[in-house]
């Protein structure tokens, strides 16, 4: 695999090279350091230097001294476009809340490239806009062979943009710098094959900063089978970010994941003493022995408080709305 993020701890200061391709993002803790690679890099490569960062790879980064906020309106502007949808009527969410596809045979085909194309814009759409991940992943799952209603359930996604063309995230400064995760799960949400989803997302302190949505392989028997397999994903994004942490001196333990399925929890703290978790593959339990080794801790998050329910299914408006705003994500007009 390769490197792309580089790093150099030099007495107090720290310099972070990200490179993608020919870009480069540099960011220090002493703007001495900036400018010495500068120089360094111009010496060896003919190359120029743009300034602050305010846009790359198709995200726009607004920078002001108490937060960083991170859109893709231009991007989003640009696909409106291209799929001549500017003149759609609006929709207050990505996708209702009675949408369950099933296998419809006498359903009427679509154009496979133009849906292709649509679902592939969009998941890049994703890298700000966790509040279309659950409806973009699920419209990504029938790209092999698309049908009208998925058709229609993709336009109601780029129906949703106009009307929140400037929602992105924000980053503020004066922010906590603990690890937080939250897991959730919806119990045999697919009608065809009865797999649960699996919606996770991670934070530092209140910044977002990482969020997925997944089908999961195999078929849960229970919900807190289902949770408990959405805790372990959890689980292990959070030591893969406690680990590059490391890097940067902060040693976190006791990192707290809120599910709301106290069965899953229970399972954590001890899997030995549920007989009727053995079906569950030997490779999930390792998060108990993190939550043994006081790495992870468990706690219990009221349904109405969890927030990455957002990630497992379609929500009414209202709690939509709530949980769009509990991820750090405004209009930064």
């Amino acid at each position: 695999m390769n490197k792309t993020l580089f790093y150099r701890n030099l007495n107090d200061a720290f310099i972070l090279v990200q490179i993608y391709v020919d870009d480069i993002i540099v960011r220090s803790t002493d703007e001495k350091l900036c400018k010495k690679f500068a120089k360094l890099m111009k010496n060896q490569y003919e190359m120029s230097m743009m300034g602050e960062l305010t846009y790359f790879l198709g995200l726009q980064v607004k920078q002001v001294k108490e937060c960083i906020f991170i859109n893709q309106t231009k991007y989003i502007d640009d696909l409106l476009k291209k799929f001549n949808l500017m003149d759609c009527k609006e929709a207050k969410t990505p996708m209702p809340t009675a949408t369950k596809f099933e296998l419809s045979p006498n359903e009427k085909f679509v154009d496979i490239s133009n849906y292709r194309g649509m679902v592939g814009s969009l998941l890049y759409l994703t890298a700000s806009r966790p509040d279309i991940m659950f409806s973009t992943c699920l419209c990504a799952r029938f790209q092999a062979d698309p049908k009208e209603s998925h058709l229609i359930a993709i336009k109601r996604i780029f129906r949703y943009l106009p009307g929140t063309l400037n929602l992105g995230i924000l980053y503020l400064k004066d922010s906590r710098f603990d690890l937080i995760g939250y897991s959730d799960a919806d119990f045999a949400g697919c009608k065809i094959d009865r797999k649960s989803t699996t919606g996770t997302c991670q934070f530092l302190g209140d910044r977002l900063i990482s969020w997925f949505s997944k089908k999961q392989h195999s078929v849960s028997t229970s919900t807190a089978e289902a949770e408990y397999i959405g805790a372990v994903s959890c689980c292990a994004h959070i030591l893969w970010m406690r680990n590059q942490l490391l890097d940067y001196g902060l040693n976190l333990s006791k990192i707290p994941i809120f599910s709301d399925n106290t069965s899953a929890i229970a399972i954590t703290e001890n899997p030995v003493q549920h007989p009727r978790t053995k079906h569950i593959d030997i490779k999930y339990h390792f998060i108990s022995e993190h939550v043994m080794a006081g790495t992870i801790e468990m706690h219990f998050v009221p349904s109405e408080e969890q927030i990455a329910d957002i990630f497992t299914k379609p929500l009414d408006e209202s709690t939509f709305t709530r949980l769009v705003s509990k991820l750090g994500m405004l209009n930064f007009s």
